[in-house]
Parts: C-alpha cells; sequence; structure tokens
C-alpha cells in the first residue's frame, strides 16, 4: 500500500489511526460541553476577578502533541518504508569445469578434477563478496549449474558435488557460459541504456580434448562478438592416463594444451596451467567492476518514531511551563 509517498508494508494496522480520530473527536465534544457547563453554572464576574488570566488556547497544545505523537507510533508500527537505490556489483565470471572422465587422471595431484575443485574453490576465497559467479559443469553436455549468484556457499557445494561422465564438449561449456553471463544482473539493462555490456569473464578448466557437441571455434567467435574473454586452465600432462574397468588396458588422456591457449589467446584471456592456477586472481583485476543499481524498499519508521519522540518531548515540556504538571 502507498500512502503520501511512502509504501506501508503493513497497511493494516494504519486501522489504529481510527481510535486516534475518536480520540480527537471525543476531545473536542468535552470542551464543548464543559464550556457549557461553565457559562451555565459559573459566576463569570468572580471568575475574571479571582482568575484573571487563564490559559486559553494553550491547554489545547498537550492535547494535540499527544495526538500527534500517538498518530506518528501508529504509522511507524504500519512499517513505512521509501524505494531507494542500492548500488549492486554487476561483474560476473562464470567457471566452466570439465567434468569428463579424463578428468579422473591423477597425473595431477591428487587427479584432475580434484585439482580443478580446488583450483575453483581457491578462486571464490580470492573474488570479492560482491561479485557475481556462475558454474558450469560440461562433460557430453553442458549445464549452467548455478547461475551468477554472490552466495558463496552454494557456489562450494555446487562445486564439491560435481560429478564425472563421458565425452568432452568445449564448444558447448563456452556457449552455456556465454549464457549464464547473459542471465546476469544488469546485462540487458546495461546493453539497452549504453550499448555496451557490463564485464564479464569465462574461466575454463579442462583438460582440452573436445570429442562432441559444437566447434570451439564458434563459440570463441561469439565471445569475441560481445567482448567476453575467456581464460583457460590446462590440467594434466602428455603422459596421463585413466584405467576403467570396462578397459582391459589404461587409456591415454593427454592434455591438449594447444587448443586451450588457442582459445584464450583469440578472446583476449589468459592461459594457465594447473602449476599456475594460483594466479587466477588476476582474472578479477583485469575485468574490472560496474555498479549499477536495483530499487530496493527500506523501511523509515524509526523516522516516525523519532519525530513522536520530539512531540512528547514538546509537549511535556510546554505543559511543564504552562501548567507546571506533566500532561
Amino acid at each position: 500500500m502507498t500512502m503520501l509517498g511512502f509504501t506501508f508494508l503493513a497497511p493494516e494496522r494504519l486501522a489504529l489511526l481510527l481510535g486516534v480520530i475518536a480520540i480527537a473527536v471525543i476531545y473536542v465534544i468535552l470542551q464543548f460541553t464543559r464550556r457549557s457547563y461553565a457559562v451555565r453554572f459559573t459566576n463569570v464576574d468572580l471568575l475574571d476577578k479571582v482568575a484573571p488570566s487563564r490559559p486559553g488556547w494553550r491547554r489545547h497544545i498537550p492535547a494535540l502533541g499527544f495526538l500527534i505523537l500517538t498518530s506518528l507510533l501508529v504509522v511507524a508500527f504500519a512499517r513505512p518504508a521509501t524505494e531507494i537505490e542500492v548500488p549492486v556489483e554487476q561483474a560476473t565470471i562464470v567457471l566452466a569445469i570439465d567434468t569428463s572422465l579424463s578428468m579422473m587422471a591423477t597425473d595431477v595431484v591428487p587427479s584432475r578434477i580434484d585439482a580443478a575443485k580446488a583450483a575453483a574453490i581457491g578462486f571464490l576465497d580470492q573474488a570479492p563478496e560482491d561479485v557475481n559467479l556462475a558454474l558450469v559443469s560440461f562433460n557430453g553436455i553442458a549445464s549452467v549449474v548455478v547461475a551468477p549468484t554472490i552466495d558463496r556457499e552454494l557456489m562450494r557445494r555446487s562445486i564439491e558435488e560435481l560429478e564425472l561422465g563421458e565425452s568432452t564438449a568445449v564448444g558447448e561449456a563456452l556457449f552455456a557460459s556465454l549464457q549464464a553471463l547473459e542471465s546476469g544482473p544488469g546485462f540487458e539493462e546495461e546493453a539497452e541504456a549504453t550499448g555496451e555490456l557490463p564485464p564479464g569473464a569465462i574461466v575454463l578448466m579442462s583438460d582440452g580434448e573436445t570429442t562432441i557437441g559444437r566447434d570451439p571455434a564458434e563459440a570463441v567467435a561469439a565471445a569475441q562478438e560481445i567482448g567476453v574473454p575467456v581464460s583457460t586452465i590446462a590440467f594434466g600432462t602428455v603422459d596421463g592416463i585413466i584405467e576403467i574397468p570396462q578397459e582391459p588396458f589404461p587409456i591415454p588422456v593427454p592434455v591438449k594444451e594447444a587448443e586451450l591457449r588457442d582459445i584464450a589467446d583469440r578472446t583476449n584471456g589468459k592461459f594457465f596451467t594447473a602449476e599456475s592456477a594460483s594466479e587466477l586472481e588476476s582474472i578479477y583485476t583485469d575485468i574490472g567492476t560496474a555498479i549499477g543499481f536495483e530499487t530496493d524498499d527500506r523501511e523509515i519508521g524509526s523516522w516516525f518514531v523519532g519525530l513522536a519522540l520530539l512531540f512528547a518531548l514538546l509537549t511535556s515540556a510546554t505543559s511543564l511551563i504552562w501548567f507546571s504538571r506533566l500532561p
């Protein structure tokens, strides 16, 4: 409910103002009744001699003050709020983690997938609390596991719960990451208002072998078109192998650094290896920040409580000065 430029979060409580109005009406009626009684039964000449100086209009000040402070307290009780613009950090970073079976190789201790999870969780601790992070998991398919959020605990749990699957679709991972960026705060609004997109970046963690899905080159072109840098981290060595129960011999899964380095170079991102993943903090520094605003209702009941206290003090002071008693 909106009234007098304020939004009331508990408007039903304003019904108590009817009680204040009723008290005001009763007070006015009593004043007329008292005046009629005084004129009818009082010796006016004698009263002028005994009390030549009467309070007159001043006697109504305490009552008026009481009615005002009571009204203010009722308004405060109704939880008034006003719309304010709250700054929102609009920079978004998407962490895309390879969950293909090749990531179970142990040539990176304790394994490629565990190292990737550790690097991602470490990045959560490095990035400022108000930067938006998203999570994409990809093997034979790619999916947005966590949309852009500042909820670090949700990101942490989701990273820890990632499970491996068959095949690797790097191109699909990049398309899913771009989709996650577009769902981030302020993306469409910023594009419409300024023609520019809020800062964003993708961090792709993989062993680099594309086996299914769209060509990564298509996704790279899409990232180039909107100016999104893709930084890549290569997990593994050329000697990596995995052992699958159904297969009689170990399967070689050498890391493909060339493909990952090419993705980073063509999108103005940075290329890392598992050993240099600690440098991830530079990614946030490079993309910078963008501050947008969203409208929020902020309660201002304390304003009305403060005014009520002020009227209470003024009412008490005038009553003491004029009548030597509290109202």
